[in-house]
């Protein structure tokens, strides 16, 4: 059962990363003018940069408990079982290998737009 409520605990953090990354998305400005909302050019929420930073400190996050949970299941701590330890690994390998393609792909499009005649 224990399994179970945690694949529900990682689908609703998914889904309120989800609606999150929806909610920032702006109305374009024209729509926004025309209701008369103040300060419709602005960028609203948290920049590219603290977005990445908040993903790799949460990847870091992630393989810090995996380590911490596989220590105390290895120190035979009786409240840590194999399956909470198997499950937070592959968590941590999941989010660092996402991770991973999110930084070859920035260096692709970074590369693409470094080779663009000026």
């Amino acid at each position: 059962m224990n399994v179970r409520a945690d694949i529900n605990s990682v689908l609703m953090q998914m889904r309120d990363m989800q609606a999150q990354a929806q909610g920032q998305v702006n109305k374009p400005a024209e729509l926004n003018r025309e209701m008369g909302v103040q300060g419709a050019d602005k960028t609203e929420g948290p920049g590219f940069g603290e977005m990445l930073s908040d993903a790799v400190n949460g990847v870091n996050d992630a393989q810090k408990k995996a380590g911490a949970l596989a220590t105390a299941y290895e120190q035979g701590d009786p409240n840590v079982d194999l399956t909470q330890v198997m499950i937070s690994m592959q968590k941590a390998s999941v989010s660092f290998q996402a991770m991973t393609q999110v930084r070859n792909r920035l260096v692709s499009a970074y590369e693409t737009v470094m080779k663009m005649p000026v």
